[in-house]
């Protein structure tokens, strides 16, 4: 069974929102080790055309770019993509959403999938919902996440997701 690591939304604009000085740095790690192991490495970011057209007014988390210029939001210098690892665009809150994730994840034959991303509480949450739904085997990193509400966070890990995920520490991911 082939194995992807994904992360989510870990664009320049996102991170500046998080101010954790440690989640880069432990993120690196994952991903050099999952590269390291033959692990497919997938970059999933958000991001709109010019105008944002395929965004409705009423969508209450990304309505206001509507008719607003394309901003380039490029995953962070730390974490950057390396030669023959993969970037998705989504157009929403779950990397399915308005991409070709489930495209690449399926050629590639992926059938088990290990998520990490900012935050916890959206593409993390709304991925690993709609993966469980496609039948993925998942892992989630608890600490290859964040997200504002430390709160929502440990709930989501220590009770939400295990329902769906099997849930460790990035420390714990060989690759």
């Amino acid at each position: 069974m082939s194995k992807a690591l994904l992360i989510m939304d870990v664009q320049e604009a996102v991170v500046a929102r998080y101010p954790d000085p440690g989640y880069l740095p432990r993120l690196a790690g994952v991903i050099a080790r999952a590269r390291a192991a033959g692990t497919t490495v997938i970059y999933v970011t958000v991001g709109f055309r010019d105008g944002a057209p395929e965004v409705s007014a009423n969508n209450k988390m990304f309505g206001r770019l509507v008719g607003a210029p394309g901003r380039p939001n490029p995953i962070h210098s730390g974490v950057a993509p390396a030669e023959g690892d993969i970037v998705v665009v989504k157009r929403r809150v779950s990397a399915f959403a308005g991409s070709d994730l489930d495209v690449v994840l399926r050629a590639r034959g992926v059938r088990e999938m290990v998520l990490t991303g900012i935050s916890t509480s959206g593409v993390v949450l709304s991925t690993l919902r709609e993966a469980a739904d496609r039948d993925f085997d998942l892992t989630v990193l608890a600490d290859g996440c964040l997200d504002n509400d430390p709160e929502v966070h440990r709930v989501l890990v220590g009770k939400v997701f295990p329902m769906q995920a099997t849930v460790v520490s990035s420390d714990d991911f060989t690759g």
